[in-house]
């Protein structure tokens, strides 16, 4: 499972102030790696060389040899805009499942940081599957991994309140879709690089992007 939280000072997502939003989304994704489980989970093991790699052109800082702090890039609507920065802590595999722990990150609760929250849940479990290509007949199958992505985001916004007096519905809809967009942006842009870096360092051809499942 990936858990991703803000800071626990931060109580947005608690609080009753009319100017504070909550967006949702749901992603999910999948992607073919043409080795063994045990090969796939030793690259994932060593987060340090593909977890920067992947997430240009966000930018990454070292929080300590397990944790990051990613900042997302700029996103707004209605003029409002904010640049998320989130804290990772990514833990040991247990049983092919891979977990994110959300970790403070300095400064998150400073100016235009205050103004957001988020809640970022999902889970990366990894199955063996049986492959087998043009060049490579079903009867000489072998074994690749499919690695499956799911993932819940809930954002907290702390909205000016010239933005609170237009139609619910239409700030609701139009932060929603905002939402999605990052999600699917930032999501589908990171499982690509993924599946592109694993097989590039293991000298493997890189099987075909598929359309993910919003």
């Amino acid at each position: 499972m990936l858990l991703l939280t803000r800071h626990p000072a931060n109580t947005l997502r608690h609080s009753k102030d009319p100017q504070v939003r909550c967006y949702s989304s749901h992603f999910s994704d999948q992607m073919e790696m043409r080795a063994p489980m045990a090969q796939v989970s030793s690259y994932l093991d060593r987060h340090e060389g593909w977890f920067r790699r992947c997430a240009k052109p966000m930018e990454v800082e070292v929080l300590d040899p397990q944790a990051y702090a990613l900042r997302l890039g700029r996103f707004g609507n209605f003029g409002f805009e904010v640049e998320p920065t989130i804290g990772l802590r990514l833990l040991p595999q247990q049983q092919g499942t891979y977990a994110i722990a959300t970790v403070p990150v300095p400064g998150s609760g400073d100016g235009l940081n205050a103004l957001y929250d988020v809640d970022f849940q999902a889970s990366l479990r990894l199955e063996d599957t049986a492959i087998s290509t043009a060049e490579q007949p079903a009867a000489a199958s072998e074994i690749s991994t499919n690695v499956s992505w799911d993932l819940d985001l809930s954002v907290w916004i702390k909205l000016p309140k010239v933005i609170t007096l237009l139609p619910d519905g239409l700030v609701q809809s139009s932060g929603d879709h905002l939402l999605r967009q990052i999600v699917r942006q930032i999501s589908r842009r990171l499982t690509w690089k993924v599946q592109e870096d694993f097989h590039a360092t293991h000298h493997l051809v890189c099987p075909p992007r598929k359309r993910a499942a919003f």
